[in-house]
């Protein structure tokens, strides 16, 4: 099964356990540890100290990125239309390989509004990953490529959709009734007499 995981950027230096403060740079480091990655974020300090100068090797983290931490946002009202980044978040968390398309795509449409950056490329038991990261929130997103042939795409695009305007739990389809009125015309188109 894909394995794939949120990890929001940290509010401490794993290191030194010190508070980011607001626009102070920070790195970040990622760790295949075989069964997941993990995500390290160091303050620059004890990047100095600790991973700058040839770390990759030593250290075995396969992805790095620095960026500039930002103070959390304040509370956003609870009751909103479902967003793209939260039905990713959503469909990541389900862990489902049925949704593996439609993740992908909404990962490169977020990508493309520039709401999730690209960090990395890692090829994974033969399968192509992205790591994208969430530029204000720090989360880190890791989406399998499904290869998704010309032919998948229209439907596809349909699921996206759906699920947009749905969510991941649509409203149930109500069966049709039949009329008891309409019941003697079936019987007349299939051939068979009712009796009177």
């Amino acid at each position: 099964m894909t394995e794939w995981n949120i990890q929001s950027r940290s509010h401490t230096c794993e290191a030194c356990g010190k508070h980011f403060a607001d626009k102070e740079a920070y790195h970040t480091l990622l760790f295949d540890e075989k069964a997941e990655f993990r995500r390290s974020d160091i303050c620059q300090l004890c990047w100095q100290k600790q991973y700058s100068d040839g770390a990759r090797e030593r250290k075995g983290f396969i992805s790095y990125w620095q960026g500039i931490y930002e103070a959390p946002p304040p509370a956003m009202d609870p009751i909103q239309r479902e967003t793209a980044e939260s039905l990713l978040r959503k469909l990541v968390e389900r862990n489902d390989p049925h949704y593996i398309p439609a993740a992908y795509i909404l990962a490169v449409m977020l990508e493309r509004k520039r709401l999730l950056k690209v960090k990395e490329q890692v090829v994974r038991d033969g399968q192509r990953v992205f790591i994208y990261e969430q530029p204000l929130t720090g989360d880190v997103f890791t989406i399998t490529d499904p290869n998704l042939q010309l032919n998948q795409l229209e439907q596809v695009q349909h699921d996206v959709a759906a699920l947009l305007e749905h969510g991941l739990n649509p409203p149930a389809v109500q069966p049709e009734t039949v009329a008891p009125e309409a019941a003697p015309a079936e019987a007349a188109v299939n051939g068979t007499s009712q009796p009177e």
